[in-house]
């Protein structure tokens, strides 16, 4: 191959003159002599070319000022200009004049006055709110007091009264006009002489009948007294499976006790079934260990039928199970309470194990129930 024919092949491929004479040599399979003579030669007359820059840069002025003359914009009016080239070689320009270019401070002025006639009007909620009055609900089902396990009745006791306390500091900013106070549901563990349930399964007291029956009414008496300082207290005495005769023994002396203040009133009727009507809530109390749950929504229809239709919101609260279990009939809620109650030997050898837990409600007249507080009892 000769010098010529090594040089017009570079002319038709310029690339090569980037690269080195071996390469050149290699991809024509010539002399590499040649290969270098003929670079040196096509490299100097490259350079020699007149450049073709302003040339180009004159047609990119003379497309922008096109572009001005047929925006109708005046080249002392341009703040600045962005130029780029597409894919197919044509010029583009982005121009910002003088009377679109806005400082930081402008942009904000702009944005503020927009949010301000677009932004919505808060109201002052916080200093409206309204607190309506409540009743709340300490439900304390099934405390089993005299029951035979690691505590005393002094140490029952704290815990109960604790366990009131803390579910009342916790209501604390609820305008609270009554307390409703559902006593019993297994109050005691026994019927007393004969250390055994009503129906005669036998029981471990950790005390006397006569010492089991004075100490958990002067407990009542004690929470009854903690409460009607607060507010008006509605007890509601319900006789358990343990303790259905002694429960209304205890009852009648809670009742007589305060039958001569005006803070407290208590139901003690004969009834299994207790009611109780605030506002659009009605409120069946039953201890829960004879009655089927699916059944109790319409017992509730039947027994107390006026008080029925006057209300909207209604639930029945039970004992016995020593935990909390919710089922909905019809749209009214059968709840199974949860207990403070420790578990005595024979409910550990069984296995038998539940949260020491108790629960208080909030019933507002027209809304119903708006939830419940509740405090764990340390082990």
């Amino acid at each position: 191959m000769t010098i010529n024919e090594i040089k017009s092949f570079l002319e038709n491929k310029p690339g090569y003159l980037k690269k080195s004479a071996e390469v050149l040599s290699g991809r024509l399979e010539c002399d590499i002599e040649l290969c270098e003579t003929a670079l040196y030669e096509m490299r100097r007359k490259a350079k020699e070319q007149p450049d073709d820059n302003a040339n180009n840069n004159d047609s990119v002025i003379n497309e922008f000022q096109e572009f001005l003359d047929k925006n109708g914009i005046n080249p002392t009016d341009v703040s600045s200009v962005k130029f780029w080239q597409t894919v197919s070689g044509k010029q583009r320009f982005s121009v910002v004049t003088k009377n679109e270019s806005k400082t930081m401070d402008e942009f904000k002025k702009e944005i503020e006055d927009f949010a301000a006639n677009f932004s919505p009007t808060v109201k002052d909620y916080e200093n409206k709110v309204i607190k309506y009055p409540v009743a709340y609900e300490i439900s304390l089902p099934d405390i089993h007091y005299g029951k035979l396990h690691n505590y005393t009745l002094e140490e029952v006791e704290d815990q109960f009264m604790n366990t009131v306390a803390d579910l009342v500091r916790k209501a604390k900013g609820l305008n609270i006009e009554k307390f409703i106070l559902p006593i019993g549901n297994d109050g005691m563990n026994s019927e007393g002489m004969r250390m055994a349930t009503t129906k005669g399964t036998p029981q471990q007291d950790n005390a006397g009948w006569k010492a089991t029956f004075t100490g958990y009414w002067n407990l009542m008496v004690m929470a009854i007294n903690y409460l009607k300082s607060i507010a008006p207290v509605h007890v509601i005495v319900i006789s358990g499976n343990h303790d259905f005769e002694r429960m209304f023994y205890a009852g009648d002396v809670i009742s007589g006790w305060f039958r001569n203040d005006a803070g407290v009133t208590v139901d003690n009727t004969s009834d299994s079934r207790k009611y109780y009507e605030y506002g659009s809530n009605m409120l069946m109390f039953t201890h829960g260990d004879k009655e089927k749950p699916a059944d109790m929504p319409l017992i509730m229809a039947t027994e107390q039928p006026e008080m029925f239709a006057r209300t909207s919101n209604r639930e029945v609260h039970c004992g016995h199970l020593h935990k909390e279990m919710v089922n909905e009939y019809r749209g009214i809620k059968v709840r199974f309470l949860p207990s403070i109650c420790p578990n005595d030997e024979w409910h550990k050898q069984m296995g038998y194990e539940a949260k020491r837990t108790g629960q208080a409600y909030i019933w507002n007249k027209q809304r119903g129930l708006e939830g419940y507080l509740q405090t764990n009892v340390r082990i």
